[in-house]
């Protein structure tokens, strides 16, 4: 059975309650992240840590929570619901609770839901799918807001199309998608695109580049075009709950396959600090 917590209560998911005048539920005003429970360990916490407070701020909520309080209440969920191997660890902070109004006022004490599932690890050598969206986001992609309709709408057509992700795209630069980031590789380097407010700060990205530069990979940071990564040599998906995965078709069209060494060093160098950080 999967546990939640919400502001100091911990129970069953179906049974956790929350007040319909939490700021979440009507404007989706707040934040959220999502790490991995690996191993008896959170993976990445420190950056996870610091990603949720600095969107915490971006928006204004002060971040009350430390991490020794985040781990504490993730460590008892772990205990409740008891998964078998990984687990997912998904928590968010919203505004506050008050009647519905665009403003809010400035001493609102802000909300904590968290919640815990089982994680089944997933197969970076196996292949998915993908399609191509315009990204119609709005200009604050790099804070992790709890607001991701457009992700959801992009997500859902992808779904439709037995596809795994959404690439999204501005004028013909490559953003990220739906729910991952998106690299490639191109002429025999790992080509990672930028933070802008257009890119949310991924942590598997962080990883990818940490890796990169830690192996002596070759690697750019810089952005990529529709065309470009339709011509790569490979495609790379990246989220917290799925490490990374290569794409083998776009839009109908097959990619990728061509640089499946380097792929492999990244996989193995990912997936040792996955399984020891």
């Amino acid at each position: 059975m999967n546990y939640g917590y919400y502001n100091g209560e911990f129970a069953p998911l179906a049974d956790l309650r929350a007040p319909v005048l939490d700021r979440a539920f009507y404007f989706g005003d707040g934040v959220y992240d999502v790490t991995t429970y690996v191993n008896g360990r959170y993976f990445a916490m420190d950056a996870h840590y610091e990603r949720f407070t600095n969107s915490c701020r971006l928006i204004g909520i002060e971040p009350v929570w430390s991490k020794a309080e985040l781990i504490g209440i993730f460590n008892q969920l772990i205990v409740l619901t008891r998964p078998e191997g990984d687990a997912l660890v998904y928590f968010q902070a919203s505004r506050g609770t008050a009647l519905r109004d665009h403003k809010y006022d400035e001493g609102i004490k802000p909300n904590l839901f968290a919640y815990v599932k089982p994680l089944k690890r997933v197969d970076m050598y196996g292949k998915v799918k993908m399609i191509t969206e315009p990204d119609i986001r709005f200009e604050i992609c790099n804070i992790k807001t709890l607001d991701l309709l457009p992700n959801v709408m992009a997500a859902q057509k992808a779904s439709k199309a037995c596809c795994y992700e959404a690439a999204l795209y501005r004028g013909d630069t490559v953003t990220e998608g739906s729910h991952s980031s998106v690299m490639i590789i191109s002429g025999g380097k790992v080509i990672i695109p930028p933070l802008t407010k257009y890119i949310l700060p991924s942590v598997t990205r962080r990883y990818v580049l940490m890796i990169c530069e830690e192996l002596d990979l070759p690697h750019e940071v810089r952005t990529f075009t529709v065309d470009e990564m339709m011509n790569a040599d490979e495609v790379i998906v990246g989220s917290a709950s799925a490490m990374f995965r290569r794409v083998s078709e776009i839009d109908g069209k097959l990619v990728g396959g061509g640089a499946e060494a380097l792929f492999a060093k990244l996989a193995e160098a990912y997936k040792e600090k996955y399984e020891k950080e």
